[in-house]
């Protein structure tokens, strides 16, 4: 009993919370129960910060899921936005606000992002590379794989070219995207 209480503090009584808490905590790593009658209908708008859930996803319940922009994220897709453009990462200053997606799509195993660049004042070729093409960015990385940059600004509209990229259809209705867009229609 000596090592406990020296282990934990000289508090026994912490033995009996320490195990009860472990036993809590294996309870709640368990996962949800799948319901038959369950109904998800995809958000009408999406901001990462409201609409997105910081869970991992959960490919057994749910294929494909939103997912929140860390800022480890944000910057993984700010360093891949900025090598498409090849120009260091301090060209930038973040993500575009209210323009930025994130999901993970379990019958691909990929993980989906778009989102603009914000270009710091300081470097005229960031400013650059965000208008027209690179207006607007969409990201795909395999799980385990690095993120890969398209640019899609125009892509899909009367003046552009035709979407480069293939966005799967789970990915486009989780995020209210046009069928076979690559790009949100609040992008003018």
């Amino acid at each position: 009993m000596s090592a406990r209480r020296g282990a934990l503090g000289g508090r026994p009584g912490l033995v009996a919370v320490v195990v009860l808490g472990a036993v809590g905590l294996s309870a709640c790593s368990a996962g949800p129960t799948r319901s038959t009658s369950r109904t998800t209908t995809p958000p009408t708008t999406l901001t990462p910060s409201t609409s997105a859930t910081s869970l991992p996803p959960n490919t057994t319940t749910t294929p494909t899921s939103n997912l929140v922009v860390t800022d480890e994220i944000r910057s993984q897709l700010v360093a891949a936005g900025a090598a498409l453009n090849s120009l260091p990462p301090s060209a930038y200053t973040g993500l575009v606000p209210d323009e930025t997606y994130y999901a993970y799509d379990a019958a691909t195993a990929t993980y989906w992002a778009g989102a603009g660049l914000v270009p710091s004042s300081s470097s005229t070729r960031a400013q650059v590379s965000v208008q027209d093409d690179g207006a607007y960015l969409l990201f795909e990385r395999p799980s385990g794989g690095t993120w890969k940059a398209s640019d899609v600004g125009l892509a899909g509209t009367a003046d552009g070219t035709a979407c480069t990229v293939t966005v799967p259809a789970a990915i486009l209705t989780l995020w209210n995207w046009a069928p076979g867009s690559c790009r949100p229609t609040t992008i003018g």
